[in-house]
């Protein structure tokens, strides 16, 4: 239960950063379009084409062990993702008169964007962030275990499985299964909400 403290930290933290700047960065290459759009979905795409805990792994070992640099290299992957998505709807939303109507009014490309375009691309984002606590527990916890996340005395699901998996598997099995049960639970649970949130 006191690792759940890092867990969610490292999972709420990774996914709103990760989701809102992903979200920014899709409604700005749909508005914009043209050669910016070209070269943000390149940058995308060569991000996209890594692995998620591959990316992590390298961004970890670049810049060291510990808690913020957890909270980056889980960040860092899930920008591109919501960028793919959100961008896709704000698509068909920039085609939409009222955005037309904001521009021959003469209002900043910022204030349509902010007032006008992210408004409508809240459902994919909102359904993306809860997807993404999940995969940034479970990316939290695989870090961990590998010796490359959070560090002791911190206490987490990955460290806790980590010694308890090898030195305690066979005397005291509840060392290990608790933290396995725990990031299960909580994975499968931000999983089920998002699934909810997306039939809503």
């Amino acid at each position: 239960i006191y690792g759940a403290r890092t867990a969610l930290f490292v999972g709420f933290t990774a996914a709103f950063i990760g989701a809102t700047a992903g979200l920014i960065l899709g409604v700005a290459s749909a508005y914009f379009g043209g050669l910016f759009d070209l070269i943000v979905q390149r940058i995308v795409d060569i991000i996209m084409a890594f692995p998620l805990i591959i990316l992590a792994l390298a961004i970890v070992s670049i810049r060291g062990a510990g808690t913020v640099n957890v909270i980056i290299a889980i960040t860092i992957p899930f920008i591109p993702q919501c960028a793919r998505v959100v961008r896709s709807s704000a698509l068909a939303i920039r085609e939409i008169p009222y955005v037309d109507a904001a521009r021959a009014l003469g209002f900043s490309h910022t204030r349509i964007i902010m007032r006008h375009m992210v408004p409508n691309v809240m459902a994919p984002y909102l359904i993306m962030l809860t997807t993404f606590v999940g995969q940034a527990i479970l990316l939290e916890a695989s870090l961990s275990y590998l010796g490359m996340g959070v560090q002791e005395p911190t206490p987490a699901w990955g460290l806790m499985l980590q010694g308890g998996a090898e030195e305690y598997a066979e005397s005291a099995p509840w060392v290990p299964i608790f933290p396995g049960l725990a990031i299960t639970i909580a994975v499968f649970g931000f999983n089920l909400f998002g699934d909810g949130l997306r039939d809503v």
